[in-house]
Order: structure tokens, then C-alpha cells, then sequence
């Protein structure tokens, strides 16, 4: 890779591409640089927070509400800032990357907020980051349209949905940007790139710059997000509070801290969101070696076992308490072509909103357009003509700290179809993440990184606690690249089988997929350039 500019200690670690430059100037790299400058030594210290709280609790300490911060829970006085212009009313919102197509079809599809995923969704090659940021920018700018070498044609229509953005979590850097040596934390890229080029075209078009923040573990890194938006709002010149962020609860110990994270954002807060596959995935993951949080197949984890229900009760509790918006989680069906399966999966969407709704909260999430309109009717059958229910505070409601854990009702083994199941959604996804592709509808359910995190520890679990042998995964390995390659003699299996070694079969869990694919994808560039 060659340098392309050098601007506030950033450094571009790639070679030009197509409009790249509208992107990457010297006073948007300067903004980044900035943000770097500031905050980029706070970022490691927390990370290396987080694994001493995860060797705590793998040693026996017990999780439970913060002593130290009773006194914010037990204010009554404190709340967030009120709805931002254009995130009033969010029934409906609907999730996916940040590529043309995908943006013309969610800011069209009737959804009143669109989440611009640079997460989950986003295998983060260059092409598609800076993309991403291109279709943002065009989108507010009105010239996103474009026809397809097929001849279909993507227009924008003339009522469109709110965008939020989500940039990667605090654990991933991005390799493409030094600073001083060091690349630049993928968070503060993202969220910097997009706040520089389109905070006032937002605010200049009736709303302003909103954000999804994920992967948060505690009240720190919220603080630390907090302070970002503070400095980006100086430096631009933006007015305090403009920004909003909802943050999702997606980790087992922000669970424990939704309130402080609340009160950490309140002059920029949005609510919380219900990121339930992440917090599955965040159970198994930090309680995986322990013998009574073994869980049987994902497909009969649901959102009715007693220890997700104490969760999404307890989120939507403390949001209403505090005046923010209590957001559902993301539907993973998705419509199928065969009408009965179509019909059955928009059943089953019907009855997760229903759920959601008559729970208390204010709006959901889907994953494809063709779900909007059942997301809508339950959501309307709920509120009406009102934009939300935080008027319902759910006084009902008291979770402590053993409800979130409490997994023995719905603990078990697999099944052997759940097996199978689980290694060939990892060898699916991982070989369309290397690709470029980061949401990809496998088996009638539309699968990103978090649910595909779900898959891998949950081998990882059973062959620890051998409830599954080494052997059956190995054949079933086998089997499945067979199937892989068979179906695409492109897929480069001997990559994607080290790769599923390395995230499931490996003695020591590793915490995420993504660093390892992520290294992957740089030395394939490498080669391609070579």
C-alpha cells in the first residue's frame, strides 16, 4: 500500500479510489486527527478494562448492579434530553450497510429511521467504509438515484426515513489511517468522517447527526463517547446536544449499567436499543466456561426465556424512567419467495413485534424492507396516533441482577441438526464476510456478524463442556466446505476453514471474529496489489 496524504498525523495507508478524495480530505483527515489526538490513549486503557472485568468474572466474582453509582439509580430527578427533530417517532426502523442499493431501498421503505450499518452489517473493506461514507453523503445531498446494468432503476421517493449511523465498536482499528505510527480506532473513523462532511447538511435539512452506539461494556466507554461528541460539536461549531445516540445494550455488563450509560449521554442520549443477538452472544462468551450457562440450540433461545424477558423488561423500564426511547431488537427472519415460508416467517416477525409492543416498547427494528409494513401495523395497533409510550413507565417491573443470568430454565444441550446448523451459517457468513458482504440471507434468516458470533461460541461451548465431540464437528467441517464449494467454486475454502478453526475450534476463545477475518482481508489486498 502507498501513502496518499499526510495531514494532522494522519496518514492514508491506501491507494486512491473512485471519489475517495471527496472523503478523505486534508480538513476531514485533520477533524479525525484530532479526534485521535484527544482521545486515543483513553481507548486502549478501557479495553484492557474490559478483559480484566472478564477475568473477574471467569474467576467467580459476581455481576451485579454498580454500589459505587446507587446514587444515580436512585435519583429520580435526572432525564435525558428530549426527542431530537426526526427521532419523535421510530415504530419502524430498519437496518443494513451503507451501500446504494440498501440505502435507497430503507430510506423508501416506510421505516421512520434508517440505521447505516458500518458494524454488523459491514465486512470493512476500504472500498466499502469510504463507499459507505459516500452513499451517506449522497443520500442527504439528493443524488443517490442510479440504474443497475440490469436496467432497474433506484429512486428516492418523497417520504424518507431519519438516518442514524453505526460505527464499528471501540475494539476494532482501521488499518487504512495511521496516527503517529499507529492505526486509527475504526469508531472514531467512522463516526468522524460521517460528523466532518454531514452534521450541518443534516442539521441545514430539519434533523441533525444521530448515531447507534455499539458494543458498549460500561458507563466508561459511554462517558468516552460523551466527550468525542462534546469536542466534534466545538471544533464544527456545533451547538451542544445537537448529536443523539442511541446506544444498544448488546453486552452482559452494560445490561447492569443501562441506567449510568443513560445518565453518562442524557444531553445527547436517544435511548437504548434491545441488541439481543450480541447479548446472547456476550453471554455465552463471557460466561461460556461455566457448566450452567450452557445453551441449546439459538433457534430455541427466545426472546420468552425468563432471562431475555428480565432484560428487554428491565431496558424498557429504566428508558421510560428517564424519558428516552426504549427500541426493540432486530427481527433476523426475512420474506421467502415460497409463499407458506414467506407466511410463516411473517408470523413469527408478527408476534416478536406484538411482544415488543405490548411490553412497552416504542419501535423496533427490521432487516428488510418487506417487513416494514407488519412492524408498522403492530406498532400503530399499540400507539395509535401517539409517536411513542414512554409515558409508560413499567413501575411493574424489578430485575436484579440473577434474573439477567438466569438461564437454567431454557440450559441444554444441542441437538444434532443445531450443530450442523451452526457451522455451516459460520462457513457461509466468514466466506461472504472475506468477500466484501456483510448482511447475507442464509436459511430464511438474515445473518450478520453478531448472529454468526452466536454460531461459533456456541460450538466453542459444547466442545468445552463436550457435550459435542471434537470428531462429529470436525466431519460435520468437512461436510459442510464440501457443500460450500460445491455451491460456489469461487469461496476460498482453505481460508475459511482456518478461520472457523481459529474463532471456534481454538482452546482459548477468542473474544471477536472480526480482528482475525479483518487481518485477513488486508493480506488479500496485499497480494491482489503485489
Amino acid at each position: 500500500m502507498s501513502t496518499s496524504a499526510l495531514t494532522h498525523r494522519v496518514r492514508v495507508l491506501a491507494a486512491p479510489g473512485d471519489r475517495h478524495d471527496e472523503i478523505l480530505t486534508p480538513a476531514a483527515l485533520d477533524f479525525v486527527g484530532r479526534l485521535v489526538a484527544a482521545f486515543g490513549e483513553r481507548r486502549p486503557e478501557l479495553l484492557k478494562e474490559r478483559k480484566r472485568q472478564a477475568i473477574r468474572l471467569a474467576a467467580g466474582s459476581a455481576l451485579d448492579f454498580p454500589l459505587a453509582t446507587t446514587g444515580v439509580r436512585a435519583d429520580p430527578s435526572w432525564r435525558v434530553a428530549a426527542p431530537a427533530p426526526g427521532l419523535t417517532d421510530r415504530r419502524v426502523e430498519i437496518t443494513g450497510p451503507p451501500d446504494r442499493r440498501m440505502a435507497v431501498n430503507a430510506l423508501n421503505s416506510g421505516a421512520h429511521v434508517w440505521m447505516a450499518d458500518f458494524e454488523d452489517a459491514t465486512s470493512p473493506t476500504w472500498d466499502n467504509i469510504i463507499g459507505g461514507q459516500l452513499t451517506l453523503l449522497d443520500a442527504i445531498e439528493g443524488r443517490i438515484d442510479f440504474t443497475t446494468p440490469e436496467g432497474k432503476e433506484y429512486r428516492l421517493g418523497d417520504r424518507l426515513a431519519t438516518i442514524m449511523v453505526r460505527p464499528r465498536g471501540w475494539h476494532l482499528t482501521e488499518e487504512h489511517l495511521e496516527f503517529d505510527g499507529r492505526p486509527v480506532p475504526a469508531s472514531l473513523v467512522d463516526f468522524g468522517l460521517y460528523f466532518f462532511h454531514c452534521a450541518q447538511r443534516q442539521i441545514d435539512a430539519g434533523h441533525g447527526p444521530y448515531f447507534y452506539l455499539p458494543k458498549l461494556e460500561n458507563r466508561y466507554e459511554a462517558r468516552l463517547w460523551n466527550d468525542v461528541f462534546v469536542l466534534a460539536q466545538e471544533l464544527l461549531g456545533i451547538p451542544p446536544g445537537t448529536i443523539r445516540a442511541t446506544v444498544l445494550i448488546e453486552t452482559i455488563t452494560a445490561a447492569v449499567e443501562m441506567e449510568e450509560i443513560l445518565y453518562e449521554l442524557r444531553e445527547h442520549s436517544a435511548g437504548l436499543n434491545a441488541g439481543r443477538w450480541d447479548h446472547l452472544f456476550s453471554l455465552i462468551k463471557t460466561f461460556g466456561h461455566r457448566t450452567d450457562f450452557l445453551l441449546p440450540d439459538r433457534a430455541t433461545v427466545t426472546m420468552t426465556a425468563p432471562f431475555m424477558r428480565a432484560y428487554t423488561d428491565l431496558l424498557v423500564r429504566t428508558c421510560h424512567r428517564r424519558g428516552a426511547h426504549a427500541i426493540g431488537g432486530r427481527s433476523a427472519h426475512v420474506p421467502d419467495k415460497d409463499p407458506a415460508a414467506g407466511e410463516a416467517a411473517l408470523a413469527k416477525v408478527r408476534l416478536d413485534k406484538e411482544r415488543e409492543a405490548e411490553d412497552g416498547f416504542d419501535g423496533s427494528w427490521v432487516a428488510h424492507p418487506g417487513l416494514v409494513p407488519v412492524c408498522r401495523e403492530v406498532f400503530d395497533g399499540v400507539l395509535g396516533e401517539r409517536p411513542h409510550q414512554i409515558e409508560r413507565t413499567r413501575d411493574d417491573v424489578e430485575v436484579t441482577a440473577a434474573d439477567l443470568l438466569s438461564v437454567r430454565r431454557v440450559s441444554g444441550p444441542p441437538s444434532p441438526a443445531g450443530v450442523r446448523t451452526n457451522i455451516a451459517v459460520s462457513l457461509r457468513y466468514f466466506d461472504a464476510w472475506l468477500r466484501g458482504q456483510g448482511a447475507v440471507a442464509l436459511y430464511g434468516l438474515m445473518e450478520d456478524a453478531a448472529t454468526a458470533e452466536i454460531a461459533r461460541v456456541q460450538i466453542w461451548q459444547w466442545l468445552r463442556h463436550r457435550v459435542v465431540d471434537r470428531e462429529t464437528v470436525v466431519r460435520l467441517l468437512d461436510d459442510e466446505l464440501a457443500a460450500l464449494g460445491a455451491e460456489y467454486p469461487w469461496a476460498a475454502l482453505d481460508e475459511v476453514r482456518e478461520l472457523f478453526e481459529q474463532a471456534a475450534l481454538a482452546r482459548e476463545l477468542p473474544l471477536f471474529f472480526t480482528p482475525d477475518a479483518y487481518t485477513r482481508h488486508l493480506v488479500r489486498h496485499a497480494e491482489a496489489r503485489s
